[in-house]
């Protein structure tokens, strides 16, 4: 049985139904012209200036060369590369070296991007531009050092100067500039008391790749166990050079924490030593300070950021063991040594490469400097 509604009733209910139906609508309308949520993006964390480590469990890798896609592409490729050569070691330094003309700042936001996402601490960070690498096509290779579960070095390591040789003429082949310079190397490694096997990293920069695949050859037969690199410093250096520095573990605890030598039949220079011995001691571990400028003060404000960032991690600028030095401009050689001997101990300089590179992360840039030192 049908209920029949009066006709006022009937208009009540039509009213009321129109009613729900504008608010219904009215709400969807107005969730709808909302505008959305402005989602603030975390930025990268910046890489620490410096990092603690046991020398007693340093392991040092090299990233495989790829011309795959652009600079972004291969320093991720890179970095996966060297993770799985790290079997979950945990990274305290990266030194990135890049070829072309790929901005050298994308290295940076990359690597924090990279280790953020996986929940890692990043690692102490340098970056250089050099003039090119033995690959066509590869913009970036990666070196690292990471921390591995177990000592591996129980007596320490050895951190050896890079053996310059030089020849006038540009175009001299690096070859034979190479060969002499690891047979230093090697003199170097079997003084402090190790033996080619015992080489964990070498780094050789030249002024030509040219003759790379024989340079390679000569790696592989004195050093079998080494990651090695080899980079080109300069894409027009004014003369010939190769150099070669390395670092090696130790069959014999030395004398104390920090031992510096210049053994002979090597060159002896007041600015730095030839080695340095360390113990199984903590290391501290830096990122690369920059000086923006070429006068003297300009430098000493790099030296004094580079103080700072080692007393974060209670680390002496005075007890450092090697450092590395990348100018833009190899007239600056002389200049940089007189100001650094301003925060070094000269009576016991540590071991050192320095050598002119083609460019820094910013275009002011004239130098910049990373250490290890000893706690």
């Amino acid at each position: 049985m049908m209920l029949k509604l009066r006709p006022v009733a009937l208009a009540a209910a039509v009213i009321l139904a129109a009613g729900s139906l504008s608010a219904a609508t009215g709400k969807k309308k107005k969730k709808k012209d909302q505008e959305p949520v402005t989602q603030t993006l975390e930025l990268p964390k910046d890489p620490p200036q410096a990092v603690v480590a046991e020398a007693s469990r340093l392991v040092f890798h090299v990233s495989v060369l790829s011309a795959r896609g652009l600079l972004s592409q291969q320093v991720r490729d890179a970095v996966k590369d060297l993770q799985r050569k790290m079997r979950g070691a945990q990274m305290v330094k990266l030194r990135a070296f890049v070829a072309g003309s790929g901005d050298m700042r994308r290295v940076q936001a990359i690597v924090s991007e990279m280790f953020t996402d996986r929940r890692q601490p990043l690692p102490a960070l340098s970056v250089v531009q050099v003039g090119g690498l033995p690959l066509v096509g590869a913009q970036v290779v990666l070196e690292s050092i990471s921390v591995a579960r177990k000592p591996l070095n129980p007596h320490g390591l050895a951190f050896i100067s890079g053996q310059q040789e030089r020849a006038r003429e540009p175009l001299t082949p690096a070859a034979p500039l190479v060969e002499k310079s690891l047979a230093n190397l090697s003199l170097a490694v079997r003084a402090a008391g190790s033996q080619p096997d015992d080489v964990a990293r070498v780094t050789c920069y030249l002024s030509t790749l040219s003759d790379v695949n024989t340079v390679r050859a000569g790696l592989a037969r004195a050093f079998p166990k080494a990651a090695w690199n080899v980079v080109q410093v300069q894409r027009a250096p004014l003369g010939a050079v190769a150099e070669c520095e390395g670092v090696a573990r130790l069959r014999a605890a030395p004398g104390g924490p920090l031992q510096l030598l210049n053994p002979e039949g090597l060159a002896r220079s007041p600015y730095y030593s030839q080695i340095a011995l360390v113990g199984p001691v903590r290391l501290a571990i830096s990122g690369t300070q920059m000086a923006f400028g070429y006068q003297d003060q300009d430098l000493r404000l790099a030296f004094q950021r580079l103080a700072k960032a080692l007393e974060s991690v209670n680390a002496k600028l005075a007890n450092t063991a090697v450092s590395n030095i990348y100018p833009v401009s190899e007239r600056m050689t002389e200049q940089i040594r007189a100001v650094r001997g301003e925060f070094y101990d000269k009576s016991r300089p540590p071991a050192s490469t320095m050598l002119g590179f083609e460019g820094l992360p910013s275009l002011d840039a004239s130098c910049a400097v990373d250490v290890v030192a000893v706690l």
